[in-house]
């Protein structure tokens, strides 16, 4: 089972920020100064230290997350997905008047 896959709604908006910004990746924030939401930035301009895994691709673009906060989400499948709000205001998808947002589901066991 995938550890991170994205809705028709996310696939679609992760193309549309591609096409304006170039590549992207993704970042799960840890609960800081945006809450605990996947942040979307340019890949250029987020730096990805040896402190972060690569829990696989959604939209042929990387999804990081940082170690420690994934030894609590290593049981889980992440499940990302768009809604009507404002996001993180650093995360690429902010003037659209949308937000990704992170589901979970639980691995069987």
């Amino acid at each position: 089972m995938e550890k991170v896959k994205a809705t028709e709604a996310a696939i679609e908006l992760i193309e549309k920020l591609k096409a304006k910004y170039g590549p992207v990746l993704f970042h799960q924030s840890g609960g800081c100064c945006d809450g605990s939401s996947p942040m979307c930035y340019p890949r250029d301009d987020f730096m990805i230290g040896d402190s972060d895994v690569c829990l696989g691709e959604i939209g042929d673009t990387p999804f990081y997350m940082n170690k420690k906060q994934y030894e609590y989400w290593k049981h889980t499948q992440l499940i990302i997905d768009v809604v009507p709000g404002r996001g993180g205001m650093f995360s690429l998808e902010g003037p659209e008047g949308v937000r990704f947002l992170t589901r979970s589901k639980v691995f069987p066991s």
